[in-house]
């Protein structure tokens, strides 16, 4: 089997990151070699980014700052984690990648969308995941489950925002998915976490079974 990447999208709190667990117990239980990562994240540049990003310092960050930050870990994390474990075959998925920062910076922070998409191409060198899960949740039903949890959501900057801001962002991944539908494909993640599953192995599952035949 040739290397597979899977890419796990959606506001803060859509429970994506729960899903990309699931997955990764099923994709090993059939002995598949998985990678899980995430970003900013999956590699020391890329951790010390989110890690400002989470600090006090990145509150009213300049927005076009935001987004070199983030694109610039990004390119480490494809040249030094995501190619070479799918050049080695695995399955990689990814908490987040290309998609959220056309949706947070592009459509959230209203920076232009061709030059989000040319940063994006500069620092992956084009690389673009097999499949994308969106996971689509109304903002105020991820921010209720957000404020359940012991620690906020997933940037410090993001947690402040408007209702405007992370609606901007849902309709940015559901005209990713519009524009894309082979890639991106729309999960409904209003559900419980079982079958918020069961709907993503409907969509995983015929994507292995074509990469192993």
């Amino acid at each position: 089997m040739s290397g597979l990447f899977i890419t796990f999208e959606g506001i803060d709190g859509c429970g994506k990151s729960t899903q990309l667990e699931l997955l990764a117990r099923v994709l090993r239980q059939r002995g598949l070699d998985v990678l899980i990562t995430r970003e900013p994240g999956g590699t020391e540049i890329g951790e010390g980014v989110r890690d400002l990003l989470l600090s006090d310092a990145s509150v009213g960050i300049v927005p076009k700052t935001e987004l070199f930050l983030i694109v610039g870990a990004r390119a480490e994390h494809v040249a030094s984690v995501i190619r070479p474990a799918l050049d080695r075959g695995r399955v990689v998925l990814s908490d987040r990648y290309v998609d959220s920062t056309v949706a947070f910076q592009g459509y959230g922070r209203q920076l232009d969308l061709e030059m989000v998409a040319r940063l994006n191409a500069f620092a992956t060198g084009g690389l673009l995941p097999d499949l994308t899960l969106v996971f689509d949740l109304d903002p105020a039903l991820a921010r209720a489950r957000l404020h359940k949890r012991p620690v906020g959501g997933l940037l410090g900057a993001f947690d402040d925002e408007r209702s405007e801001f992370h609606a901007r962002v849902r309709e940015g991944y559901l005209t990713l998915a519009r524009n894309e539908p082979s890639r991106v494909h729309v999960v409904d993640a209003s559900g419980p976490v079982d079958d918020t599953h069961a709907k993503v192995m409907t969509i995983v599952l015929p994507v292995l079974k074509e990469e192993t035949n």
